[in-house]
């Protein structure tokens, strides 16, 4: 099912309210019945189960349900048979629209716990009445939901994939290269930098291939693909911890085709194997 971005309610929403409440980027879920062991509780049962919520605010909708994201309040104890699970971990556990509805509760409940104070002026700001944003009430700054744009690409040699393992990863995928956009950078230019950067080689033939959030907590995923042009591969050790070239019946463990990352390794597989 489709989730509907929105930030007021609508009419025609009849069925009980699903709630997205997040603790420190954990989801909290029953651990009981659903696609793999899990549901979302509905309106009524975090009151019904003492569950305290703060940053109540209404996303978008799922089919003719009204969704919400709220934050735990404070240290609580989660009550017998709700658990918090990280949100990156339900990724092939829940359903397309639940995960990207959780998405976005994710980077709004994040926004509004780390966007209390005015950046010019240090005033409490506070929620704008007629958009998505915070107005400071001393010196009238509008500050709108962050997002952090990143490219990421695959970058193709004849009929192999460059694929490379993130130092920081915790778990084992390889996956292919993606970077934050610096200040005065074009897309295609921070393609070719974060390229050079983290494997040393130069690519040309940059084309772009599609978006996704990536909510964890704002970025958003600009993916491109693009050809070998010239150098070897003298990978950068900080960032990563392994780096080559991989044909089509070579591949490593890899995102799954949720994700872009494995989308793109999809595409590559679909369109440029020699196979």
């Amino acid at each position: 099912m489709q989730f509907i971005h929105g930030s007021q309610p609508v009419s025609g929403l009849k069925e009980p309210g699903l709630w997205f409440v997040f603790e420190n980027g954990r989801l909290l879920i029953k651990a009981q019945g659903g696609e793999g062991g899990m549901i979302l509780p509905v309106t009524g049962e975090l009151e019904e189960n003492g569950i305290t919520v703060t940053s109540k605010q209404f996303i978008g909708s799922l089919g003719k349900r009204p969704c919400y994201a709220a934050a735990i309040e404070g240290d609580k104890a989660i009550p017998e048979g709700f658990v918090l699970k990280p949100l990156r971990g339900l990724l092939t556990c829940l359903d397309e629209g639940l995960i990207w509805a959780a998405g976005r509760a994710n980077q709004l409940i994040h926004w509004e716990q780390t966007h209390n104070y005015c950046g010019s002026c240090s005033h409490r700001i506070k929620d704008k009445s007629d958009e998505q944003a915070k107005i400071c009430p001393q010196c009238g700054i509008v500050n709108y939901p962050r997002i952090t744009p990143a490219v990421i690409v695959a970058v193709m040699k004849n009929d192999q994939i460059l694929l490379a393992r993130n130092k920081q990863a915790s778990i084992p995928l390889y996956s292919v290269l993606a970077g934050f956009v610096e200040p005065s950078e074009t897309l295609e230019d921070c393609v070719r930098r974060e390229v050079r950067e983290e494997v040393g080689i130069t690519v040309r033939g940059i084309r772009y291939f599609g978006s996704q959030p990536w909510p964890f907590p704002n970025s958003l995923m600009i993916g491109f693909t693009a050809e070998y042009a010239a150098g070897e591969i003298q990978m950068d050790p900080k960032e990563l911890s392994d780096a080559d070239w991989f044909d089509k019946g070579s591949l490593p463990r890899v995102p799954p085709p949720l994700s872009i990352a494995g989308q793109l390794i999809e595409w590559f597989v679909k369109n440029r194997s020699g196979v």
